[in-house]
């Protein structure tokens, strides 16, 4: 990429510091890679330090300071992509392609790693090329194709186009997924009930987020709403990380109109005349058709000056594309990539709603939440608290994977049965569900009766489902390696404890392992639950405390000498582990922590 190719990248983000991410990211679009040339020109184009620059390039995954394959190959690592047979397939295509995992060919052509969960568990196994070109369903066919294409050099654009096809798979539809009102319905509503008139219904209707941690959704807005400070942003969370959770991926593809006019509500209401769209890097792919519904929009006078017509209702909305970081869905992390920095979580109060993007109030909910508020809209706050239970008003959209007929997307009212989850996406002799994605809860037959809802399983959407043929300690060593992957580091209880729960784990996987290191691994929970700066950390062990309490016989094949550790009562610690499950984990998980 030449050096005016570069400024001009640069000029058209008017040279604002708050949009490295972005620039770092188009600009190793351009070039394959960002030299260290290129950093220092960058740097001085915005007024930062090269330290800084460098600095945010190596935190995001999906950014390179060293050069890659021209054809960057990601195969997901998600445990449903495992399941079905993504270790194998990666194998066959580094061995046609003559290329070591994790090392660059030496003629520069390619490149084989793993990456966390692409959002794509429905129809995998998939893989990303140069981030943003996927291909679901691998099979050996596609795989020996795929060596063949790149070897002839033939761009991923050119590739067979059924290959990069995604479906929606909507198995059962319910408020949010079934009929949708007309682009703009739901805002007049809203601009007739007036800013306090809509906050009052939003109280009314009970919404809670549903990113995962379900805090009061009317509570937020009116917190921003109060909260001194000239300038008010609304933020849509779609940084959809948590591994087995794609419900996002479908309202984005099929339901934008409806997250999108969520968020203009939210701007009448709170008053805020910017929004952004926070998209995940893995769902790159969904940015030209976002961009057309926004200018859609925009022509139909709902999204910029005097919006339908109400002089002085001004909204406008960007996308901002991540780079590979799990920890970005938490809002704080998030904020400060808006803002063109590394993804670390901040320390609250304050809070975003007071002092978030830019230092202005923020709210920032999950793309779920925002398809809520238009329908809350359209038929009105009491309407909504009706459906569901009272703790848990209105219905969830579950991300269906795993050992199952019918994998995809289901909408229930909460207070659904687990049971009935897995009836009707036809799972068969199932002894494990992981609910909420490796951060949730994991559990067993026994407990298939429990029922969706904050006031007994709290899911931020994922349903991953394991039958009777599955190493649930496995699961857990899967989830483990996930959370070391994604820790940002900037915490010592987090980015050495993740690693020494890896460490473990694979000790234990070899077969040489004890009851003393089962010990380990608990007191290693209990430490992380206590000392981490954010909710990774703390929620890092929930798979392996779930998975112990719950599935024992898993461990024991891989223990050596589980009765002859003096002083360790394996059972005791049991015993605490399943009372440590019992209690309410969703304050702890992270993905979108709204």
């Amino acid at each position: 990429m030449s050096s005016e190719s570069l400024q001009s990248l640069i000029a058209r983000h008017q040279a604002s510091p708050h949009a490295l991410v972005q620039i770092l990211r188009e600009a190793q679009t351009l070039q394959g890679w960002l030299p260290r040339e290129y950093l220092v020109e960058i740097a001085g184009a915005l007024g930062l330090a090269l330290a800084h620059v460098q600095g945010v390039a190596g935190f995001y995954r999906f950014l390179h300071t060293r050069p890659v394959g021209t054809y960057r190959v990601l195969f997901s690592n998600n445990i449903t992509d495992r399941m079905l047979g993504n270790e194998a397939l990666m194998r066959d295509l580094c061995e046609r392609l003559g290329v070591t995992r994790g090392q660059v060919r030496a003629d520069g052509r390619v490149s084989i790693e793993l990456a966390s969960c692409t959002g794509l568990c429905d129809q995998g196994p998939a893989l990303l090329v140069n981030h943003h070109q996927i291909v679901t369903r691998l099979n050996p066919g596609r795989i020996e194709h795929i060596a063949a294409l790149i070897e002839a050099q033939v761009p991923p654009a050119q590739w067979p186009p059924e290959w990069s096809r995604v479906d929606d798979q909507i198995r059962l539809t319910d408020v949010k997924l079934g009929t949708q009102p007309a682009p703009g319905e739901a805002l007049a509503a809203a601009i007739a009930r007036g800013p306090q008139g809509m906050l009052d219904d939003l109280k009314r209707s009970k919404l809670r987020g549903r990113g995962g941690a379900g805090y009061a959704t009317a509570t937020k807005w009116q917190l921003c709403r109060n909260a001194p400070g000239q300038t008010r942003y609304v933020v849509c969370n779609a940084d959809e990380g948590e591994p087995g959770t794609f419900k996002d991926r479908v309202l984005l593809t099929s339901y934008a109109d409806g997250v999108i006019e969520g968020m203009t509500i939210g701007a009448w209401v709170v008053g805020a005349r910017r929004g952004l769209i926070y998209l995940r890097g893995e769902y790159r792919y969904l940015l030209e058709r976002l961009q057309a519904v926004l200018q859609r929009r925009r022509e139909q006078r709902l999204l910029g000056e005097a919006i339908q017509g109400r002089v002085g209702f001004d909204f406008d909305i960007g996308i901002h594309i991540g780079a590979g970081a799990y920890v970005c869905g938490e809002e704080s992390a998030l904020i400060e990539s808006l803002e063109g920095k590394r993804g670390t979580p901040r320390i609250r109060p304050p809070f975003p709603v007071e002092s978030g993007y830019l230092g202005q109030p923020t709210t920032v909910n999950n793309v779920e939440t925002f398809s809520a508020v238009t329908h809350i809209a359209l038929h009105g706050g009491e309407w909504w608290s009706r459906i569901g239970t009272p703790q848990s008003t209105g219905t969830k959209i579950h991300s269906v994977s795993g050992d199952c007929e019918r994998p995809g997307i289901y909408e229930y009212p909460f207070g659904t049965r687990i049971g009935r989850i897995l009836e009707d996406c036809g799972a068969r002799d199932t002894q494990a569900v992981q609910v909420g994605g490796p951060s949730g809860v994991c559990l067993s037959a026994f407990e298939f009766n429990r029922r969706i809802g904050f006031e007994d399983v709290p899911t931020a959407g994922a349903f991953m489902v394991f039958d009777r043929s599955r190493d649930m300690f496995s699961v857990a060593r899967n989830f483990a390696h996930f959370f070391a992957h994604e820790s940002c580091g900037f915490c010592t209880p987090c980015r050495v404890g993740t690693k020494l729960v890896v460490r473990r784990m694979e000790k234990l996987q070899r077969g040489d392992g004890s009851a003393a290191d089962v010990q380990v691994l608990f007191e290693l929970d209990k430490l992380m639950h206590g000392t981490t700066h954010c909710g990774l950390g703390a929620a890092a062990c929930n798979p392996l405390r779930d998975t112990i309490a719950r599935f024992r016989p898993a461990y024991e094949r891989h223990l050596q000498s589980l009765h002859f550790v003096p002083g360790f009562d394996l059972d005791a610690e049991l015993s605490q582990a399943r009372l440590a499950t019992a209690r309410d984990d969703s304050a702890a998980h992270l993905e979108n922590k709204e």
